[in-house]
């Protein structure tokens, strides 16, 4: 790396946060940490800040401060506390913010970082998937860069030839098809949550395996994509791919198809991110294709994957019609992993709630977060019913 950067770091203490900071800590001298936040986890927080010598550590939790000021104690490393604190940690002078907060926590910081035109490592699904307008649209007048941490849209990133665009047909994303692609319908009703967490090839969080189980994920990485690069819904293709080896695809008038590869681990995308337009080194397993023998492919079913058709749909509809499918299957997933419903109804919940919900441009972030709590309320509404 040529120079020394300064990193933000917003949500140190989740995975994303991990492989982040075991990057920055392997490659010494080439960072300076502005600043790190957690949500809750004081201990692990100050233990990372201590770590990499950051300037500032902010916990979410208003009401943790003082422990964290304990916790920090003789470090010379500044403590705050609540979402205000974890905004302004945001807009202070880092050129590189790694958004990695999960859910709508992460809105507020990362719009922050954004209308200040920082450097923007994006591992936020909500940012772009529930509020993709605004996003975009601060992008456009702060003047800063996006720069996708998920697998795929970073494998989309390092093929996608900006100066090409016209001769761009599609992209395609892949997927692994989750523990179920082989399942039959019939099966899937009897799916419990230890199963649906269970993913075959990436460490992840229980909600996010369901969503790849479900298949939402790859359906929320559309709209996602559709943002990001800027597509029509139309030339944005899935692909199951299980071996998660192949991360996605750009397919150029020409016939050619680009591809990005690599072993699946989170540290190859964020090392991308952390030093583009520059590359550096991370400490992944090397892809061995020959010990592999074969890769295979084949299309979704979406019959027993409607999720794909519900992302599809919202894209189209377009507005709040994102925002409305993302918290109605956040509640839907909430409530099958404490066994309150089957499998099968967490896309179901979701489509009942994208069809009752009105259809609305997104004006502002309050107007958002009550559109998602409008959402919730009815997703929540529909559990009752079937429970009753």
């Amino acid at each position: 790396m040529v120079q020394r950067r300064r990193v933000t770091l917003l949500g140190a203490t989740g995975s994303i946060g991990q492989s982040t900071l075991d990057l920055i800590e392997r490659n010494e001298g080439a960072f300076e940490v502005e600043a790190l936040t957690a949500n809750t986890s004081v201990e692990a927080l100050a233990r990372a800040a201590r770590k990499v010598r950051a300037k500032l550590a902010v916990v979410a939790a208003a009401d943790s401060y003082q422990a964290l000021k304990e916790a920090l104690a003789g470090s010379g490393i500044e403590a705050a506390a609540g979402p205000e604190a974890v905004v302004q940690a945001a807009e202070r002078p880092a050129e590189v913010v790694v958004a990695a907060i999960v859910g709508a926590a992460g809105l507020a910081p990362t719009l922050a970082a954004v209308r200040r035109g920082a450097t923007v490592v994006l591992a936020n699904k909500e940012s772009l998937v529930c509020a993709g307008p605004l996003m975009i649209a601060a992008v456009e007048e702060g003047g800063a860069q996006l720069l996708p941490a998920d697998s795929e849209h970073n494998a989309i990133f390092q093929v996608f030839e900006q100066e090409q665009r016209h001769a761009i047909e599609r992209i395609i994303l892949t997927a692994s098809g989750g523990p179920f692609r082989s399942f039959s319908s019939a099966a899937m009703e009897q799916v419990t949550p230890a199963q649906a967490i269970a993913h075959p090839n990436w460490e992840m969080g229980a909600k996010i395996s369901v969503d790849s189980a479900t298949m939402m994920n790859k359906g929320l990485e559309l709209i996602e994509a559709h943002y990001l690069f800027d597509l029509p819904e139309e030339k944005i293709e899935i692909l199951v791919h299980p071996q998660s080896v192949i991360h996605s695809m750009v397919g150029y008038s020409d016939g050619s198809v680009l591809a990005q590869l690599g072993v699946p681990d989170m540290r190859t995308p964020l090392a991308y991110c952390l030093s583009w337009p520059r590359r550096m080194a991370a400490p992944v397993q090397r892809l061995d294709l020959a010990s592999l023998g074969k890769l295979t492919f084949e299309p979704p079913d979406e019959k027993r994957f409607p999720a794909l058709r519900l992302a599809r749909a919202a894209l189209r509809a377009g507005g709040s019609s994102p925002t409305v499918l993302n918290a109605a299957n956040e509640v839907a997933v909430e409530a099958f992993l404490s066994g309150r419903i089957s499998f099968p109804r967490i896309a179901a919940i979701a489509e009942e709630v994208l069809e009752q919900s009105s259809k609305e441009p997104l004006r502002n972030l309050e107007q958002l977060f009550a559109l998602d709590a409008e959402a919730r309320r009815l997703a929540r509404a529909s559990l009752e019913r079937a429970a009753a």
